[in-house]
């Protein structure tokens, strides 16, 4: 069964919130739609590279992320492409960068 659905602002800010606290490194980069905005986390493990991850529903509509690039590390320029190309899909996404050396994703939901 899924969560009620909250403003997006509210949920990025309260997971951000929660990063803080972990003493995880977490930035919005761009701001989406308030209340409708999907969401796309650019993690940055601090010297290998990237990985890019797209908010999804999972079959029972629970969220859920679809790993870029079948989860590969790729560099900075790779991701941020691939980002402005979600964008230009769909322009109310927000983008959350968070860094971290293990590459932990400290938002809720599973790995697709």
């Amino acid at each position: 069964m899924s969560e009620g659905r909250i403003a997006t602002e509210l949920w990025v800010m309260a997971h951000i919130r929660q990063c803080i606290t972990q003493g995880i490194i977490a930035t919005v980069v761009k701001r989406g739609d308030d209340w409708g905005g999907a969401v796309v986390i650019k993690l940055n493990l601090l010297g290998p590279g990237f990985r890019v991850l797209t908010q999804s529903r999972d079959i029972d509509g629970n969220i859920a992320w679809l790993q870029a690039k079948e989860g590969a590390v790729i560099p900075e320029a790779e991701a941020d492409e691939y980002i402005a190309r979600q964008i230009t899909r769909d322009p109310d996404l927000w983008v959350i960068e968070i860094e971290d050396r293990t590459g932990r994703i400290p938002f809720p939901g599973k790995l697709l």
